[in-house]
């Protein structure tokens, strides 16, 4: 008897943490998650933002940047304009506004903190969700740069 109810306890367990495990899956039809971007210049990773949802509007929070020991590891955007000014560029949200639209992200900002510009901002889902192409233009799209950015989780 005493075997019989290990079995079924093992086998309640397993089954649990089966479903337990699709609930934590990643939804890669969404650009919801951590992504980590790649510098342009070095091709290095230089940061991981964070893109969150909240009533069907995007936002990206640099959660950490990825910057070699010998740089300051909190540095200010001292470019920024207004109340970004001189802030930590750690925390800050850099996509704001951003809107599902068919198979892409649109209506939204991006922010550079290198140069501290604010960019007109699009997004797009590849590679069956593992990447996201996000662009900042100025005016039209076509008067851009397009970053790819890779999910993280």
């Amino acid at each position: 008897m005493n075997r019989l109810l290990i079995r079924l306890l093992t086998a309640a367990i397993a089954s649990s943490a089966l479903l337990a495990g699709g609930a934590f899956a990643q939804d890669t039809s969404s650009a919801v998650g951590l992504w980590k971007n790649i510098d342009d210049h070095t091709g290095k990773p230089k940061a991981l933002i964070r893109i969150s949802e909240a009533n069907g509007v995007l936002h990206g929070k640099i959660e950490k940047l990825l910057r070699d020991p010998s740089q300051d590891q909190n540095p200010k955007c001292v470019k920024c304009g207004g109340e970004l000014k001189d802030q930590p560029i750690l925390g800050m949200t850099i996509i704001n506004g951003m809107k599902k639209d068919g198979n892409e992200y649109n209506g939204g900002t991006i922010l550079d903190p290198d140069n501290g510009k604010v960019y007109k901002s699009k997004m797009a889902l590849v590679d069956d969700g593992k990447k996201l192409n996000v662009r900042g233009y100025i005016g039209v799209p076509l008067l851009g740069r397009t970053q790819t950015w890779i999910r993280e989780e």
